[in-house]
């Protein structure tokens, strides 16, 4: 379904990223991973050169997505190792959390929150449909990653919930300015999927959580991943600025 594609995936060093590069990797694209973590990534691309003996060339790189110098480097990266081809696919799973009560959060904690979350999802947006546009690919897709949070609220996550809340946005109104060049924006909303982020939050607060979830479990990665390359393929090529809700059921 994605052969001849390049996709990025940022974040895509664990979690929903990681699940994500596997599957399309299975569809044979050429995946780029891109992480803060050099060494999460090299296992991402370790992993899926394991199970997927395709022959497909697949890189991993470190990237800060708060940073757009950062960001340049792993869009020339690709250039460079793909023939002068651009990516035509991405994902933007990069995401941190610096939980505190509102009352007692930092300045600091509170902007880092929003430069990687949302300042990182808009400049690697931008960058990607610049270069699609310059290169007149008319055939791209993003699919931002949202979460359940940005709907419900959650206490101690006014910072990640606000980020998550304006990746929404950012989306809507790429969708609209990017459809005259054929690049489709959407959003994927994960319910409490399990995850190093998730796995952040104490096991009482979680417990009461699921109780809530009309599945009563919490989602795995591939399940998101699975919705997530469903945005990225031409199965939607009638979708965009649309919100996917993947929450067992959760604030429907």
């Amino acid at each position: 379904m994605f052969a001849n594609r390049i996709a990025l995936i940022t974040g895509g060093g664990s979690g929903i990223g990681r699940a994500v590069a596997n599957i399309l990797a299975k569809e044979s694209a050429s995946i780029v991973i891109a992480d803060q973590s050099i060494n999460g990534a090299n296992e991402t691309k370790q992993l899926i050169e394991s199970q997927v003996k395709s022959g497909v060339k697949h890189l991993s790189l470190e990237v800060d997505v708060s940073q757009m110098d950062s960001l340049k480097r792993v869009f020339k990266a690709i250039n460079e190792n793909y023939d002068n081809r651009v990516a035509t696919l991405l994902v933007n799973c990069a995401g941190i959390t610096r939980d505190q009560m509102m009352t007692k959060l930092s300045e600091q904690d509170f902007d880092k929150v929003i430069a990687v979350n949302l300042k990182g999802t808009f400049m690697a947006t931008q960058l990607f449909c610049q270069q699609m546009i310059e290169n007149k690919q008319t055939d791209g897709s993003v699919v931002n990653v949202s979460s359940v949070s940005a709907k419900l609220g959650n206490i101690g996550q006014s910072n990640y919930n606000a980020s998550k809340a304006g990746v929404e946005a950012l989306t809507r109104t790429a969708a609209q300015e990017m459809a005259k060049f054929n690049i489709r924006v959407n959003v994927v909303m994960p319910g409490f999927i399990n995850t190093p982020i998730v796995q952040t939050i104490p096991q009482k607060v979680l417990d009461q959580l699921i109780s809530n979830i009309p599945l009563r479990r919490q989602g795995k990665p591939e399940e998101v991943g699975e919705a997530i390359a469903f945005l990225l393929s031409p199965k939607s090529s009638y979708i965009t600025g649309t919100i996917l809700q993947v929450s067992g059921g959760l604030a429907l």
